[in-house]
Formats: structure tokens, C-alpha cells, sequence
């Protein structure tokens, strides 16, 4: 028999001693559910586990043998009962860290995570003896436990701020580490916050994309742009071939963060540039510098190539709410927004040449694009003129048939 065969049976076999153990009585289910409070809870967590829906049970994890109906005979022998806090990790990992055992039921899923929770700020405090850290059941829960792409579960997307925020933002919980407890507040009021919950982007920051998940860890003031650049590679790109970057190292400063901030980011704006308020080079440059110099440039260059394209856009709404066909210089419109949004992006290499260069580029576009608008304002005055000139033509000629026919009605006139 060869081993695919005899995995085949086994796994045949599993399936069979699955369904016959389900169709058995369980006392533990039958014994927590005529309990009270904490006790009964799990019997009720259970029925919408991952665990219970891909055919394990109770003694899979705390031992004993639920088909004696005796409590005493139930719990003896091997019952462990549940772990011991510090040792929740180990006790999940008995199964999650065996590959042979996990392929059975999800072949993608790590089986690294308690090497990776070692490492983590969560592990190494709990290896120091600090049970009050953060361990499987506080994020994934006990006994109601679903895969993280289910919506309801503690580590769905969009649940996980909230996840981590029972601890980190409990002022009280959090008092013995010295760290700040707002970053769920700051996080709601951020950028990504809302991408998040607001249009269900998935594929935007919550804290487990910049800390990590099982080897959560804050991120070093050196390896902050990294991160970052995970999703926004060209910033970092042309931040590290620009005059700040050895700037910024020699400071101590952590590139995106200090001027993008870190958990409250807001949606970049043309303000955070140039010398006016709000701007962040001001922050650094003094007035008359160099760099106070660049900044007020480039900002000039962005903002009047902005008014540009949104003077262009008008003109074409205009034309478009005459009845004019513009979808063309529309079509190329959008093209010239790119450029501008490419001179924003060069702004992160201080780049004023290249800022002018894409800004001169979209502006050769303006001109036609311009142009095409003009002339389909000249076709709308064009048609409505035509239809003024036609609908008195129609009026006159209507007139002119009234009376005609009023004077045929009459008759012939008497000789005088």
C-alpha cells in the first residue's frame, strides 16, 4: 500500500471516529451545561469554535474522557483541566507548533507562531514572570474561537484595534509599563482608520501591519520608514536619496514619522508643505534658510499647477452641463492630475526641478485641454443661439399659418 493510500484510509478512518464521537454523549457538555456563570459559558463559545466545527472536542485540549457520564470517571486519569496562565502559550502550541499534526486541517497556516511569541515584547515579559502580558486566549479568545478571516473574530481586520486596545488603552492596566494609552484613540481619528472602517479596505494598516502579531514589537526609530515603505514605496525611495536622509539620521530622527506622525496619521494635504501654517518645514527651517527657500517654492509650483487642473475641470463640468460632449479632455484631465500627484510624491526627495518639470509637463496639457473646453462653450452658445433663431422661425411661421387660415375661414371679401 503505498503512503498516499494509507493516508487516504487514515484520514477516511479520522472522519468515521469523528462522526461516531460526536453522535456520542459528551459529559462535559452535558455536565457545564446545567452549570451557572463562567462554567456554562464554554458550552455555548464552543458550538461556533474552529476547533469544535473541524471535529475536536474538549479532551483534545483538557483531557479526560467525555463519554463516561460519571464527572469523577470523566476528569480522571488524564484531565489537565485549563492551563495555568504563564503556560498558555506551550499549552497551544503543543498542537499549532507540530507541522505533521496542523497539515491535517489548514496546510497554510504558520506553525511558528510560539518561536515568534518569544521574541515578541508579550513573550519576553512573560518569561520574566509578568503574567499580566498579553497570551493566545487574550487575542484569540478560548472558547470561541474563529479563523482571523471570519468577521466576527477578535483578529479580523477591522476588530483587531479594538483587540488590542483592551489592554493598551486601560490607563490603569497599563500604568506598570510607562507607556501612553492612546493609541486606539489616535488611531480612530487616523487615515487608516478610516480606509478601514469606514470604506472596509482590507488591505489598510491596522496595529498588527506595523507591530507584528504573535512577535508584536514597537518598531525602532531606524526601522519606522521601513515599515512604513511596505506600503508606500516611492516616498521611501526618494526620501533616502534626498538632503534629510543624512539629516535625519544624524538627528535621531525616525524619517516618515516626524512629519507624518505615527498612530494619529492624517491624509497628507498641500498645508503640510511650504511656509504657511500647518506646514512642517517650518518646524526645522527658519525663516531666509535654504530649505525654508525649497519649501516655499515647491509649495508655490504644487498649489498653482492645483488651481490650474481644478480651473481646467471647471470649465469642463460647465460645458458638460450645456449638453456638450467633453469626455476626451476629461479623459486627459485625469492624466494631468497624475502629474500632480507625481510632484507631490518627488516633494519626499526635495526635488524643486523635478516638482516644475511634471508641473510644466501637466501645463502643456492644460493648454489644449483648455482649449477643447473654450470651443465646447462655443458650441453650446452656437446651439442655443441656433435654437433661439429655429424657435422663432417656427413662432413666425406658425403666426403666418394662423392667419391664413383664419382668412380662408372668412371668405371672400364682399365687392366695395
Amino acid at each position: 500500500m503505498t503512503a498516499r493510500a494509507k493516508f487516504a484510509g487514515a484520514l477516511v478512518l479520522g472522519l468515521i471516529f469523528t462522526g461516531a464521537a460526536r453522535a456520542q454523549p459528551n459529559s462535559c457538555l452535558e455536565c457545564h451545561g446545567a452549570l451557572e456563570g463562567g462554567l456554562q459559558a464554554p458550552v455555548e463559545l464552543f458550538k461556533q469554535d474552529i476547533h469544535g466545527q473541524i471535529g475536536l472536542g474538549c479532551q483534545d485540549c483538557h483531557g479526560g474522557d467525555p463519554a463516561r457520564e460519571d464527572a469523577e470517571l470523566a476528569m480522571a486519569g488524564t484531565f489537565v483541566g485549563a492551563p495555568k496562565r504563564a503556560g498558555i502559550p506551550v499549552f497551544c502550541a503543543r498542537c499549532h507548533s507540530d507541522p505533521a499534526y496542523m497539515k491535517a486541517y489548514d496546510p497554510t497556516l504558520r506553525v511558528d507562531q510560539l518561536e515568534l511569541y518569544r521574541t515578541s515584547r508579550h513573550g519576553r515579559l512573560l518569561g520574566q514572570g509578568d503574567t499580566k502580558v498579553a497570551v493566545c486566549t487574550d487575542c484569540h479568545g478560548a472558547h470561541g474561537i474563529q479563523p482571523a478571516k471570519y468577521p466576527k473574530a477578535r483578529t479580523f481586520p477591522w476588530n483587531i484595534p479594538e483587540t488590542c486596545g483592551r489592554c493598551h488603552a486601560d490607563a490603569e492596566y497599563m500604568k506598570p509599563y510607562g507607556i501612553p494609552t492612546d493609541q486606539l484613540e489616535a488611531y480612530r481619528k487616523s487615515v487608516h482608520a478610516r480606509a478601514l472602517f469606514d470604506r472596509k479596505d482590507m488591505s489598510a494598516p491596522a496595529c498588527n501591519s506595523c507591530h507584528g502579531n504573535h512577535g508584536a514589537a514597537p518598531p525602532s526609530i531606524t526601522s519606522i520608514a521601513f515599515v512604513c515603505r511596505q506600503c508606500h514605496p516611492s516616498p521611501g525611495q526618494l526620501f533616502s536619496k534626498s538632503p534629510h536622509k543624512s539629516a535625519f539620521d544624524e538627528l535621531g530622527f525616525s524619517e516618515c514619522e516626524a512629519c507624518h506622525g505615527n498612530h494619529e496619521i492624517h491624509a497628507p494635504t498641500d498645508a503640510m508643505l511650504g511656509t504657511g501654517e500647518g506646514a512642517v518645514c517650518v518646524e526645522c527651517h527658519e525663516p531666509g534658510s535654504r530649505g525654508y527657500q525649497v519649501a516655499a517654492g515647491m509649495k508655490e509650483v504644487i498649489t498653482g499647477f492645483d488651481s490650474e487642473i481644478r480651473a481646467a475641470g471647471a470649465l469642463l463640468d460647465e460645458a458638460a452641463g450645456k449638453g456638450v460632449e467633453v469626455s476626451e479632455p476629461v479623459y486627459r484631465l485625469h492624466d494631468v492630475s497624475t502629474l500632480l500627484v507625481s510632484a507631490r510624491d518627488l516633494t519626499h526627495g526635495l526635488d524643486p526641478a523635478g516638482v516644475e518639470a511634471k508641473a510644466a509637463e501637466g501645463r502643456a496639457q492644460l493648454v489644449e485641454i483648455r482649449a477643447a473646453g473654450r470651443a465646447a462653450l462655443r458650441e453650446a452658445t452656437w446651439r442655443r443661439t441656433g435654437l433661439a433663431v429655429a424657435t422663432l422661425f417656427l413662432i413666425l411661421f406658425a403666426l403666418a399659418f394662423y392667419l391664413r387660415i383664419r382668412d380662408l375661414r372668412r371668405g371672400p371679401r364682399p365687392p366695395s
